[in-house]
């Protein structure tokens, strides 16, 4: 039998996209979570322009990757394509992004902090830092794991001329921002304005009074969704696939994370700016501990239509449905006692009351 130890001697241990990371030049974040992304060490990009720092934390397993990177005040990026899709959020700064297919015509929109926007596969795109005093700083999710490591040719990733045409052909409200709300709390559109302050739909089923929207980017393979819960709240449990990076917006708290097979749980705390990506098949909770209503963004390759991960068999899975029918989702009351003792103990710290209410029926009694 040959061992691991004598593959590993022979191939090495990197993966195709692992090995192109090294050649960026910049550093690269591991690890269950990331306490702020704003302040995450960052070194010059050249093939981007600016600076930049990969964020590739333990839950993400090659399906998608994360990436922080700043533009300097007054200047733009460089002009790139690539055949992996993309999404992006704007942590800082305020300016404009140009789109184009080679031949084509050019469109550029503007976005502000709180902005989230699509780039077309394999589109020439360029971005502009419009201050000239201050940098902007955003965040990247893309597929380049998945497509590295299938195609391990950076020379086809990064300059090929095919055209998805079926993709994106130029169209005038294309970065319009305009949308269109589909059943089960679906917002279809290319550009998000604010994600602070976009609307959220009742989301009972999850609890804690929350509200969700889940976004489907056009031709995307990769989406997301909004979540936001109350003071004095945590959500259900839940269990799904890999890859879902989580970025919060506001509020104050933790999640406890721990496989479903059983075995230690992890405490992540959290704050505004902080990220975490629940594992594979590790069960997850969030726990609002804070003074504020808890938001948070997330990045996921589980599109409606495109999604890399088959949402068609997620959403039979029952995601916000009972793990005991065959859902993915533990209720209220089959959680284990321990975790209402934590809350009520990271509550007490911050001078808040034990909550009673629909949402948490057993806090108290």
């Amino acid at each position: 039998m040959v061992s691991k130890r004598a593959w590993v001697s022979a191939f090495g241990d990197e993966t195709p996209y692992e090995k192109w990371q090294k050649t960026e030049g910049i550093p690269s974040l591991h690890g269950f979570y990331v306490e702020d992304l704003t302040t995450v060490p960052m070194a010059p990009w050249p093939r981007k322009g600016g600076k930049g720092s990969f964020i590739n934390l333990e839950g993400s397993e090659h399906h998608i990757d994360g990436y922080m990177h700043e533009i300097p005040p007054g200047k733009a990026s460089e002009v790139e394509k690539h055949m992996f899709d993309e999404l992006i959020f704007v942590m800082k700064g305020r300016g404009a992004t140009t789109v184009w297919l080679e031949g084509g015509k050019k469109q550029t929109f503007e976005w502000q902090v709180g902005s989230e926007f699509t780039i077309p596969m394999n589109s020439w795109h360029q971005h502009f830092n419009g201050q000239g005093d201050k940098p902007v700083l955003h965040f990247g999710a893309t597929t380049a794991p998945l497509v590295m490591n299938y195609f391990h040719d950076t020379d086809f990733v990064f300059n090929s001329g095919y055209m998805f045409h079926s993709r994106y052909q130029s169209e005038e409200d294309f970065f319009s921002g305009k949308g269109k709300l589909h059943p089960g709390r679906v917002w279809e559109t290319n550009l998000i304005n604010d994600v602070y302050n976009f609307k959220l739909h009742e989301w009972k089923e999850r609890g804690a009074g929350g509200v969700n929207v889940m976004f489907e980017f056009s031709n995307s393979t990769l989406g997301g969704h909004i979540s936001e819960f109350p003071v004095g709240t945590y959500k259900k449990g839940h269990v799904h696939g890999p890859g879902a990076q989580i970025i919060l917006l506001s509020g104050h708290g933790y999640s406890l994370l721990w496989p479903r097979e059983g075995g230690e749980m992890k405490k992540v705390p959290w704050k505004k700016n902080s990220m975490f990506v629940p594992p594979n098949n590790y069960f997850h909770q969030h726990f609002n501990a804070g003074l504020e209503p808890a938001r948070y963004l997330v990045f996921s390759a589980r599109s409606f239509r495109h999604g890399i991960l088959n949402f068609r068999v997620y959403r039979n899975m029952g995601p916000d449905s009972d793990i005991r029918e065959g859902g993915m989702q533990v209720e209220y009351e089959d959680e284990s006692p321990e975790i209402r003792k934590i809350f009520e103990a990271e509550l007490a710290k911050e001078g808040l009351p034990r909550r009673k209410s629909f949402s948490l029926p057993l806090l108290g009694h």
